[in-house]
């Protein structure tokens, strides 16, 4: 087995990113590679596992025991766990469904990675399905999370046209009624049809009151969404009023349940892998504010919602090389796309611009720029068309000077660090974020290794990047208050993005590069730090859950903003918070300034 290219590709799989080196060395040193043709069984349903399987290249799928399908899975999915979990058979049957090579990880060193590693706990220690993702998710999230909001109402006044035209325009198939800002009743399609139509009603001369369902059944935003199935199911209703102190806040319909159920990064995988037109990502990428809104109301923790995005982030990428390499022919010397910024870190949210470059063969001739220029120039444009949009620091393989082969990109590492001046401070903090997507990954791990080595070992520009990593304060007011944006239209708002998850990811690029640290992931950096000595335990804890709540309350205003059928982004009125959860987010911005100031008294010593 070539540990280069398995280690190379099992630092992209979350949470194998956020183990300290010590502790990735010692599971590369016990992972076998194996490789099954398309057709055959990896293991049947209650068969002894032999350990987690995690997909390298290829496609596998994965029934219950009845032989119903449950996901496909691909590069980067892990199947397994339940059974290894549980008695070690298992759960599932798996099969490959096209060539694929697997990684395995023994069963005795995934339990000890559950038991000793918090990455792998917070992860794998809940129940899970064979896709990873939690099950029963939708029995046991609230109805609050799971209603459409606001409701669309009309008055019980209004004629029963005027509630057609309503529904028809606004594509929906309900509407409450509400008498004074009183719940009154629930008028839907059905009643239009059975209650008007087939009755030889008027249907500008009825009121809605003459055919409304009455003080419906209903629930309450904290009911549980078994609560929800269990009503649909014995009343044969397909829409049902969420209602808090009389007032109607939501309503849940089945096709809302319907599409929620759609709605997960296996499926959205899937449909990138098959798309065969770039209209068909669009249609697939459209989707991605509903999965943060089920993602974040599934309760999971913010580093699994963000990296479940960027999945979807790397296979568009992945998708739309191999369309160009389709429409363009092969390449004319080895290459490798790569990602910078939140994708490089395996950070998107719902708020994503692209960043990106190519690193080319030092075989490299002037003669092969034109080949490197279409690709760019369809990939950009096809993840712009995406939702990705274009860079506004042009930090992207379109412009020329981050296509460029790796002598190029060797000297520009080399200037870098030799002159600190803030342009070159700027680019390093960008491209110290560099992650392999598509392509010959060898490109730049010898790369990344000579630059780690280089920057680490000169102070100068480690001095230089401690002070560009205390560029961005916390939020932090007088008198246990927040310093607000005092204008614009994010006015009385504290910025989430820049003021909130920056600071905490400029100090965790500082410590891994002290120490020369490969992950780019924020956690896992702080992680491996921890580990590295470079800050200590006390301090990385406290960091850690700073920035796990920082983030989490990121996610979860882009996803309120969402459900309100807004455009998600970085900006949160902390006085909509309650009196805890403020006092909350302000101990953990004073953790973060804390930690900032221990950087900045005492260098790079654990602190």
């Amino acid at each position: 087995m070539d540990t280069t290219a398995t280690g190379a590709f099992l630092e992209t799989v979350h949470p194998y990113d956020g183990l300290s080196p010590a502790a990735f060395e010692r599971v590369l040193r016990q992972v076998s590679r194996h490789d099954i043709p398309a057709g055959s069984p990896v293991y049947g349903h209650a068969d002894r596992l032999a350990g987690l399987y995690i997909v390298m290249e290829g496609r596998v799928e994965i029934r219950d025991a009845s032989g119903a399908l449950i996901s496909e899975l691909v590069p980067r999915d892990w199947f397994g766990e339940r059974g290894l979990l549980a008695d070690g058979h298992a759960a599932t049957a798996a099969k490959a469904l096209t060539d694929v090579s697997l990684l395995l990880v023994p069963a005795d060193v995934f339990r000890r990675l559950v038991e000793e590693e918090p990455a792998f706990a917070r992860l794998f220690a809940r129940p899970a399905d064979g896709t990873g993702e939690r099950s029963g998710d939708m029995a046991t999230r609230k109805a609050g999370e799971l209603m459409s909001t606001p409701p669309l109402v009309c008055a019980p006044q209004d004629t029963v046209r005027t509630a057609a035209e309503t529904m028809r325009d606004r594509k929906v198939s309900c509407l409450g009624v509400v008498d004074g800002g009183r719940f009154a009743g629930i008028v839907t399609l059905r009643d239009l049809t059975t209650r008007v139509l087939a009755a030889g009603l008027d249907p500008q001369a009825t009121p809605v009151s003459a055919i409304m369902t009455r003080d419906p059944v209903g629930l309450a935003p904290g009911d549980l969404g078994s609560d929800v199935l269990h009503l649909m199911l014995e009343r044969g209703i397909g829409h049902l009023p969420v209602v808090e102190n009389g007032r109607l806040v939501g309503m849940i319909t089945q096709t809302d349940l319907t599409r929620l159920q759609a709605i997960s990064p296996v499926q959205f995988i899937r449909d990138i892998a098959r798309a065969r037109q770039i209209g068909e990502l669009q249609a697939t990428t459209a989707r991605i504010p509903q999965l943060l809104v089920q993602l974040v109301g599934g309760h999971g923790p913010h580093e699994v919602v963000t990296r479940r995005v960027t999945d979807i982030a790397d296979a568009v990428t992945r998708r739309l090389i191999a369309m160009a390499e389709e429409r363009f022919g092969p390449p004319p010397v080895p290459y490798l796309w790569l990602a910078c910024g939140s994708q490089g870190r395996q950070e998107q949210t719902g708020v994503s611009d692209q960043d990106n470059c190519i690193l080319i063969d030092d075989g490299y001739e002037e003669e092969h720029r034109a080949w490197f220029e279409n690709l760019a120039g369809f990939v950009c444009t096809g993840l712009n068309a995406c939702g990705y949009v274009f860079c506004p620091g042009d930090m992207m393989a379109t412009n020329p000077r981050w296509c460029q082969p790796v002598r190029v990109w060797r000297g520009y590492f080399r200037d870098w660090i030799a002159r600190p001046d803030p342009m070159a401070r700027m680019l390093s903090s960008v491209m110290f974020d560099l992650r392999p997507i598509a392509g010959t990954a060898s490109l730049f791990s010898t790369l990344q290794a000579e630059t780690l080595g280089l920057a680490g070992n000169d102070s100068i520009f480690v001095a230089h990047m401690v002070a560009n990593a205390l560029k961005h304060a916390p939020p932090l007011g007088l008198l246990r208050g927040f310093a607000t944006l005092r204008s614009g239209e994010h006015r009385n708002r504290i910025d989430m993005k820049h003021n909130g998850v920056v600071p905490v990811v400029d100090l965790a690029r500082v410590y891994a590069l002290v120490e020369r640290l490969t992950p780019v992931n924020t956690r896992a950096r702080l992680l491996a730090a921890e580990a590295a000595n470079v800050i200590s335990g006390g301090g990385a804890r406290d960091l850690v859950a700073a920035y796990d709540l920082i983030a989490e309350y990121r996610l979860r205003n882009q996803a309120a903003q969402v459900k309100a059928g807004a455009q998600p982004d970085n900006y949160l009125d902390p006085y909509e918070l309650g009196e805890f959860e403020r006092s909350q987010l302000r101990d953990a911005f004073v953790i973060v300034r804390t930690m900032q100031a221990a950087l900045a008294n005492r260098g790079v010593a654990p602190v």
